[in-house]
C-alpha cells in the first residue's frame, strides 16, 4: 500500500533557517514530479548510474505540510529495491530539492533559535528518497548552478542565508526615531534618552493614578461613613456602598446618598414629650394614663387616633 510522506514544512530546521510552506511553488514540479535517490541525477551515461526511482503523486498542502505519495518504477530493478525498503519501513525519509527565489530577514518571520534568513519563496524542483534525514531539515537547496545537499551536512555552504542584522537594524531605528517624534537621523543615544523619558512619564502617570485612586477611596469611605452617621444607610450596608462608590465614582455616590431619606426611629417619634405618636393605631390602644397627655401635647395625633376609632374628629376645646 502506498504511503504518504511529509516533504517539507515551515518548522525551524537543524541548519537554523525555515522554508515557508506557503511560499513553495509546485507548479513546475507538478508537470514533472520526479522522484530521485539522494538528489542524484544521471549525468555520466554509464550503466552504474542511478536513474530516477519514479514519481510523486497526490502532491498537496495540508495545513503547514507539503505532502505526497512516492510511486516507484516497477520496471527498474534498483527502484524496486528502494521500494521494498520503503514499504518495510527501513527507508522512510524524503528530501525536497528547492530552488531559493526569495529570502527575508524580517524579524516578524523569525522564531526562537533561528540564525539564518527565512526562505519566503522557492520552487520545488525534485523530491528524493534519502537514507538519513527528516522532513524538516533533509533539504537540497539549488542556489544558482550549485546544489547544496543539506542532508550531507553542508552547513558551511549556507552563507547566502545569513541574517543581515545591520541592514535591518537601521530601518528599525529610523522607524523608532520617527515614532518617538525624533528625526530619522537621531542617534542611538538620543533614541535611548527619549525612551527613558517616556518611561519616566509613564512611571509618574502610574504614581499619580495610584494617588488619585487613594484620595477617591478616602472620599468614598468618608461619604459612606457620613451616610451611616445620618442613618441614611445601616452600618451593615457600608461595604456595599463603598464598593458601589468605587464603581460609579464619588460624584454619583454623593448624589445617590443625598437623595436618600434619614431613617426614623421609634424613639424619635415616641418620647415623654411626644407620647403615643406613631405607636398606636386607634385611640382605645392608648393607655388611660397617657391619653390626657397625648391630647394636650400632641393634639394632631390625638385627632388622628380619635377619628380612626370613631370615624369623625373630636370637638376642639
Amino acid at each position: 500500500m502506498a504511503k504518504e510522506v511529509v516533504i517539507s514544512n515551515s518548522r525551524l530546521n537543524s541548519y537554523g533557517f525555515r522554508v515557508l510552506t506557503e511560499g513553495i511553488d509546485t507548479t513546475q514540479y507538478a508537470r514533472n514530479p520526479i522522484l530521485l535517490w539522494m538528489h542524484n541525477r544521471p549525468f555520466r551515461g554509464t550503466t552504474d548510474e542511478v536513474l530516477p526511482l519514479g514519481k510523486m503523486e497526490n502532491l498537496r498542502i495540508d495545513g503547514d505540510n507539503l505532502i505526497g505519495t512516492p510511486v516507484f518504477d516497477e520496471k527498474d530493478e534498483f527502484a524496486q529495491k528502494i521500494k521494498a525498503k520503503w514499504e518495510s519501513g527501513i527507508l522512510k525519509m524524503v528530501s525536497a530539492g528547492l530552488q531559493v527565489i526569495e529570502q527575508s530577514d524580517d524579524p516578524s518571520l523569525l522564531v526562537q533559535g533561528q540564525r539564518r534568513a527565512t526562505v519566503t519563496k522557492c520552487k520545488l524542483l525534485e523530491v528524493s528518497i534519502v537514507d538519513i534525514g527528516s522532513n524538516d531539515d533533509a533539504l537540497a537547496l539549488y542556489h544558482g548552478d550549485k546544489v547544496i545537499k543539506l542532508d550531507a551536512g553542508s552547513d558551511q555552504e549556507l552563507d547566502f542565508l545569513k541574517l543581515n542584522k545591520q541592514s535591518k537594524q537601521k530601518p528599525q531605528m529610523k522607524e523608532i526615531a520617527l515614532k518617538l517624534g525624533l528625526p530619522e537621523s537621531a542617534t542611538e543615544a538620543e533614541i535611548v534618552a527619549a525612551i527613558v523619558a517616556l518611561q519616566n512619564k509613564a512611571d509618574e502617570a502610574v504614581k499619580l493614578q495610584k494617588e488619585s485612586e487613594k484620595l477617591s477611596n478616602q472620599a468614598i469611605e468618608a461619604a459612606v461613613d457620613e451616610a451611616v452617621k445620618l442613618r441614611k444607610i445601616t452600618a451593615d450596608k457600608k461595604e456595599h456602598f463603598v464598593s458601589l462608590g468605587k464603581q460609579v465614582g464619588i460624584a454619583t455616590l454623593t448624589t445617590t446618598l443625598a437623595s436618600m431619606q434619614t431613617a426614623t426611629r421609634p424613639s424619635d417619634v415616641i418620647s415623654p414629650e411626644n407620647p403615643g405618636a406613631g405607636e398606636y393605631k386607634k385611640l382605645s390602644e392608648v393607655p388611660t394614663d397617657k391619653l390626657e397627655q397625648l391630647r394636650k401635647e400632641n393634639f394632631d395625633q390625638y385627632v388622628k387616633l380619635y377619628k380612626a376609632e370613631y370615624g369623625f374628629e373630636p370637638a376642639k376645646d
